[in-house]
């Protein structure tokens, strides 16, 4: 007992000495991505329909490359374990020649309104759906959805309608939103910076210019991945704007000493440093659960954050080697346990055609490269060392905290970054790519949250 009371009296005053309320804003990034210097005349800010579109020719090469990929023996018995098992690349590479139909999907991704609009030099592509029907005197919320890497705009499709008429699939309409989701610069059909230090500010930036374009003052935001990070960002820029942030992955960057301890001593004191049970079921062994799987998962995030350009057109070169890079992501960060079957246990969450899909936006957009660049762009300066890393965040926040996530980040850690948490749940299954894997356990809490937040009138306490 005398050993717990000193060591919450040591972290009391750690935190006493170490740590102050910073709300600070984040300053906005007015930067000109296009080519070139920035022209005199002003930017065109019109709002511009899109639909996706693939010649003929496109198809016919992409066909030609399937057909001519080399593919290397895997070692017996290694399923996905280094990573995607050729063995099931060939069968993938079956079915996408054979039995994938892009026209189809192109069908489908075209069922919502897409637009692209100029934003400080570059064209910003986005999905729009407004809710079928409105119950009289109700105003649709604005809701921004950011995707990360490797997926895209499509991630949301699934969720889209649990969000826009949320009633016709049993979950009321109380609360019914106006979906926003943009293609990060650099992905999908977004226009690529043609600049250097384009990151997760910058992105930030234009996604707030997009939402006030579109006639948008006050706004949810949601996020994952990189889109997490963009989202919290966005929330630092504009928290007067920004009514509420939805997250379904935190990054930590700065780590103290009271981390430490936690670290140290949180398994058998867990009340002591704020866990809860199932934060020390998801957290401890700390090797095995956190330092471990760091250091095993993260060779990627190495390589695109130091010479993306070089892999990267490998990748954008041939269909077959981006599949492998962009499957393997969907097959251990969905759940790590899947990397013991040889076909990674891709299709016991995704189909095949879900996941060919999202590689054909990476294949016919070319942005593979642009999109591992992204990573160098956020990380050349290090961890940590960046304002917004440094900063606080005062808007609601709710969490969305999934089992299968790569790392898990509890309630305890999350607050010192987010002041402001009014939601935090652990959910029953999912991983990374919550949206596309569980979109109805994600929209539920989405729509707890917004609740919450509108019943509690949580905006308007900000920074009280």
């Amino acid at each position: 007992m005398l050993l717990e009371v000193f060591l919450l009296l040591g972290t009391l005053l750690i935190y006493f000495f170490f740590s102050k309320k910073n709300e600070e804003t984040l300053p906005f990034k007015d930067g000109w991505w296009g080519r070139g210097q920035k022209p005199e005349t002003k930017e065109d800010s019109s709002v511009r329909p899109f639909k996706v579109e693939t010649a003929e020719e496109e198809l016919s090469d992409l066909f030609r490359r399937l057909d001519q990929a080399r593919f290397t023996e895997p070692l017996e018995n290694s399923c996905f374990h280094y990573g995607t098992n050729s063995v099931h690349l060939r069968k993938v590479v079956s079915y996408w020649k054979n039995q994938f139909n892009w026209k189809k999907q192109v069908e489908v991704l075209n069922k919502y309104p897409q637009f692209k609009t100029k934003i400080q030099g570059i064209d910003i592509h986005f999905v729009h759906v407004k809710p079928p029907r409105l119950p009289e005197g109700q105003a649709a919320k604005p809701l921004l959805m950011v995707h990360g890497w490797p997926g895209s705009f499509y991630e949301f499709y699934k969720i889209i309608p649990l969000l826009t008429d949320p009633a016709s699939h049993g979950l009321g309409d109380e609360h019914i939103f106006e979906v926003i989701c943009p293609s990060i610069p650099g992905y999908g059909f977004s226009e690529a910076p043609h600049k250097q230090d384009f990151n997760s500010v910058s992105a930030a930036s234009v996604f707030y210019e997009l939402m006030l374009r579109l006639g948008f003052n006050e706004f949810y935001t949601q996020g994952g991945d990189a889109g997490c990070v963009i989202c919290t960002n966005l929330a630092q820029i504009a928290p007067s704007h920004v009514k509420g942030l939805h997250l379904n992955m935190v990054l930590v960057s700065k780590l103290g000493l009271s981390h430490l301890l936690s670290i140290l001593l949180g398994r058998y004191f867990p009340g002591l440093f704020g866990f809860q049970d199932e934060d020390v079921r998801r957290m401890f062994p700390f090797l095995k659960k956190w330092l471990y799987k760091i250091l095993s998962e993260s060779g990627y995030a190495h390589i695109q954050a130091t010479k993306p350009d070089t892999v990267g057109c490998g990748l954008n070169d041939s269909p077959v080697g981006l599949a492998a890079y962009i499957l393997e992501k969907f097959s251990s960060w969905t759940d790590m346990e899947f990397q013991n079957l040889e076909d990674g246990g891709l299709e016991r969450k995704f189909s095949l055609d879900d996941l060919l899909t999202n590689i054909m936006i990476y294949w016919v957009s070319g942005c593979i490269v642009s999109s591992m660049r992204f990573y160098k762009e956020n990380l050349q300066k290090g961890i940590g060392t960046q304002k917004h890393e440094k900063l606080t965040v005062q808007v609601p926040t709710g969490i969305a905290a999934f089992p299968n996530e790569i790392l898990h980040i509890p309630q305890a850690w999350a607050k010192k970054k987010y002041t402001n948490i009014v939601s935090f749940h652990f959910m029953p299954r999912g991983g990374h790519f919550a949206a596309l894997e569980e979109p109805e356990l994600l929209a539920k809490d989405i729509l707890q949250f917004v609740d919450k937040v509108e019943k509690e009138q949580l905006w308007k306490k900000k920074g009280e």
